[in-house]
C-alpha cells in the first residue's frame, strides 16, 4: 500500500511524466522524450521540458484523468497543424522534435487492420469475450507445431472483432502483425519500430481480411456515396482522411477510377 501511495504522491512526478509522455506518443508518434521506456540517466533529455511538466502536473491535479488529458492534446494547436513539410524544415528537422509540423506517421500494426476494417463498416465494436482467431495463411501452425497443431479460424463476428482479441501464440504470431512491426511479445516493449518492406504491400493486396474489407467499403461508398463517381470519391476520401479531397486529389482518384473501369 505504502509503494501504491507513493507512485501517486504529487512529490513523486516520475509516474505522471511517464504516462503523459506515452499518450503524446500515441498522437505524434514520438514522445515528448523519445526514450519512452527510459527515465533514468542514460535516457533522453527533454527538449520540451516545461510542456512535460505542465502535462504532468495537469494530469494529477485533475484527477488522473485519462480522457482529459487526451482531450487537451487533440485539441491543442500544435496536433492540429497541417502535415504539411517544406524540404527546409525536412533537413533541419527530420523527426520533427521542434513539432513545427502536425503527426505523420504510419499507424501501428493492430490499428492498420482494425483501420480498414472501421472503414469497411465490418468492424465489431463488442467489448469483452474470449480471444478469436481472425483469418491467417493456411498451414503456418502445421509447419512450425510438426502437423500437431492446426489453425482454425473462427467464423461470423469473430473474424471481425479488434485486434486487441486476435488468439496470440508466441512461437507463430499472427503473420499480418509482425509484417507491420508488431512486438513479439517476449518483453515489455512501448516503443515499436517502423520499417516499410514490400511484404507490408503484398499483405494488404492479398490477405483476406483486407480484400473483404476493400469488398464491403465498395458496397458502402455505392450505397451511401451518391450517385456519380466524383460524390463517391467524395464520400471514400472523407471516410479515409476525415477531410475533402484537393481538386488535384479528386481528379487523380476520378482518372484511376476510370481507367480501372474501362479494364
Amino acid at each position: 500500500m505504502g509503494f501504491a501511495r507513493w507512485l501517486v504522491d504529487p512529490g513523486n512526478p516520475l509516474t505522471a511524466r511517464v504516462t503523459v509522455n506515452r499518450y503524446w506518443q500515441q498522437f505524434f508518434g514520438i514522445g515528448l522524450i523519445k526514450t519512452v521506456e527510459d527515465f533514468g540517466f542514460q535516457g533522453e533529455r527533454p527538449p520540451h521540458q516545461d510542456l512535460l511538466d505542465w502535462l504532468a502536473i495537469d494530469f494529477m491535479q485533475n484527477n488522473w484523468d485519462i480522457k482529459r488529458t487526451l482531450k487537451t492534446i487533440v485539441m491543442s494547436a500544435t496536433y492540429q497543424q497541417s502535415s504539411k513539410v517544406t524540404p527546409e524544415l525536412q533537413e533541419r528537422d527530420p523527426d520533427n522534435r521542434l513539432m513545427a509540423r502536425g503527426p505523420r506517421f504510419r499507424l501501428p500494426a493492430e490499428v492498420v487492420r482494425d483501420q480498414a476494417l472501421a472503414l469497411s463498416g465490418l468492424l465489431v465494436e463488442k467489448l469483452g469475450g474470449p480471444s478469436v482467431k481472425p483469418y491467417q495463411p493456411p498451414g503456418l501452425w502445421e509447419e512450425l507445431s510438426f502437423g500437431e497443431e492446426k489453425y482454425e479460424p473462427d467464423y461470423g463476428e469473430g473474424l471481425y472483432r479488434r485486434s486487441l482479441y486476435t488468439y496470440w501464440k508466441r512461437t507463430v504470431a499472427p503473420p499480418s502483425m509482425v509484417t507491420f512491426d508488431a512486438t513479439d511479445r517476449e518483453t515489455c516493449t512501448v516503443r515499436l519500430p517502423r520499417t516499410n518492406t514490400p511484404l507490408q504491400a503484398l499483405n494488404l493486396m492479398n490477405d483476406v481480411t483486407f480484400l473483404e474489407a476493400s469488398r464491403k467499403l465498395a458496397e458502402r461508398i455505392m450505397k451511401n456515396g451518391g450517385q456519380t463517381p466524383e460524390e463517391r470519391i467524395a464520400y471514400a476520401f472523407r471516410l479515409a482522411t476525415a477531410r475533402a479531397p484537393q481538386p488535384e486529389e479528386e481528379k487523380m482518384l476520378l482518372a484511376a477510377f476510370i481507367r480501372f473501369k474501362v479494364s
